[in-house]
């Protein structure tokens, strides 16, 4: 044979060698990742098996959570010691640390700092210096330690709004101070130099963790939060792997990274179905069990004659509570406030309205005229992209200029006449909105002392049923 094909041969295999059979020891290093669970502790006692069987078979096996572990299970979020079973569960199931969410806030820096410390885990964050605030200082990152030789930087980050807060009741965040975690987390690129992996547990979105990723390729995963979106496959935007798995714990994602000389050279994420796995931690389950034990939740408070679906109509539902209530004209509900997509035909118990509303918000009255309210139902538009805000006592229709803009909003009484732009109207909302959402209002507004929830338990004991079929009273023209 031809000498040179020889050695042509000899270097094609030598190739293959090298590609099939990567040189040097490499470690594998598992991270099952969580994000938005909201309360719903029904199924950790599968994630505690499933992380307990995996820690037997690999020698490094981590839990984290990006965020938003509070708010939306009455069982958690509307008992005297509020957040406890949540900690407790995390504990069991052997979380190595959790991100900062906007709805950690939801309970008051108070017993979130309760909740800290209880953890047996460090939450991060590093663009939130609550250094005057009762929450205290929060750890920017966090380092994990696979074996001696292996270390991976795990940053925090937590979204903000336009208000430059996240997504929380203001007055539950006094004295924190945050700034854009964009910007702040480059001040932190060191820590990949230094530690060698560099992962982002990220509570910003998926658009902002694309933005994270294109302004800082050192990061080598960035495992997501907030915007409740399910990756199926990972995403990769400037050669960062970015992961999300979904909400409200039903699915949890697994990561598996290969490490070489403290570096990683190979990465794949999965997401699992918890329905898909059979097996529980007993420990867990009888916890979770004690916790579901609430009788209370189980009181009937009123009657659907037919499903209640999709925020149209629950969000009428909610605004019909306000204005019977409050006795006032108008009342507005933003959609992020929503936390279920229906109620089911027949009884509805106080667990479902706290499903429904888990915020504790109170409403907030004001006397308002009509190019106020436009201005209202305008921000609510831009700030979700579409219909935000559900309403009471009226109807409306928006108006959207050539590049999507709202442009011009008409409303209607329930008799189907234009509202008089000169009439002051009374008009409820949530203290949420009306302490974040931007929009032209003379009267500073009144607090009352009655919360939307409990609005709604008492209007529906007055109604005793209610049908709310095909009920839509915003609309769009384009």
């Amino acid at each position: 044979m031809n000498k040179k094909i020889l050695l042509l041969l000899a270097g094609l295999v030598f190739l293959l060698t090298v590609s099939v059979f990567p040189q040097g020891k490499q470690t594998e290093i598992i991270i099952l990742h969580t994000n938005d669970m909201h309360s719903k502790i029904d199924n950790m006692a599968k994630l505690a098996y499933l992380a307990d069987s995996l820690r037997k078979i690999h020698p490094f096996v981590f839990l984290v959570s990006a965020g938003d572990n509070f708010t939306g299970n009455p069982v958690v979020d509307m008992i005297p010691d509020k957040g406890y079973p949540m900690i407790d569960l995390m504990n069991r199931c052997g979380f190595d640390v959790s991100a900062l969410g906007n709805h950690e806030f939801d309970m008051g820096q108070t017993l979130l700092k309760k909740r800290i410390l209880q953890a047996k885990f460090p939450f991060i964050s590093c663009n939130t210096d609550g250094t005057e605030a009762v929450v205290g200082q929060i750890k920017p990152y966090t380092i994990l330690h696979a074996g001696n030789d292996i270390t991976i930087a795990m940053l925090g980050l937590i979204q903000l709004d336009d208000n430059g807060l996240p997504s929380a009741h203001p007055s539950n965040m006094k004295e924190v101070k945050f700034v854009s975690g964009l910007t702040k987390a480059r001040e932190f690129v060191w820590l990949k130099k230094q530690y060698g992996i560099l992962i982002g547990l990220s509570h910003l979105g998926i658009d902002d963790d694309i933005r994270l990723a294109d302004s800082i390729p050192q990061f080598d995963e960035i495992i997501g939060g907030h915007s409740h979106t399910l990756l199926n496959q990972p995403r990769f935007a400037n050669g960062v792997m970015i992961v999300q798995a979904g909400a409200h714990m039903k699915h949890v994602g697994k990561t598996t990274l290969m490490v070489g000389e403290g570096k990683v050279v190979g990465r794949n994420d999965e997401v699992i179905l918890f329905s898909s796995l059979p097996n529980e931690d007993r420990g867990a389950r009888a916890l979770i069990d004690m916790y579901n034990n609430n009788q209370e939740f189980n009181k009937i408070v009123g009657t659907a004659e037919n499903t209640i679906e999709g925020e149209d109509e629950l969000g009428s539902l909610m605004t019909d509570a306000l204005t019977s209530q409050l006795q006032v004209d108008f009342a507005f509900q933003n959609r992020g406030g929503i936390r279920i997509s229906s109620l089911s035909q027949g009884a509805i118990t106080l667990k479902d309205i706290y499903k429904l509303d888990p915020f504790n918000n109170q409403v907030v009255i004001f006397s308002m005229k009509t190019d106020e309210m436009k201005s209202l139902i305008c921000y609510g538009y831009q700030h979700e992209k579409g219909i935000d805000l559900q309403v009471s006592g009226m109807t409306y229709q928006v108006t959207l200029d050539t590049t999507g803009q709202c442009s011009k909003v008409e409303m209607f009484d329930l008799a189907g006449k234009p509202l008089d732009p000169d009439a002051e109207y009374g008009v409820a909302m949530n203290n949420y909105m009306a302490y974040t959402y931007k929009f032209d209002h003379k009267d500073p507004g009144t607090l009352s002392t009655i919360t939307t929830a409990d609005a709604v338990i008492r209007y529906l004991g007055l109604v005793g049923k209610v049908n709310y079929h095909g009920i839509k009273r915003a609309t769009v023209i384009r």
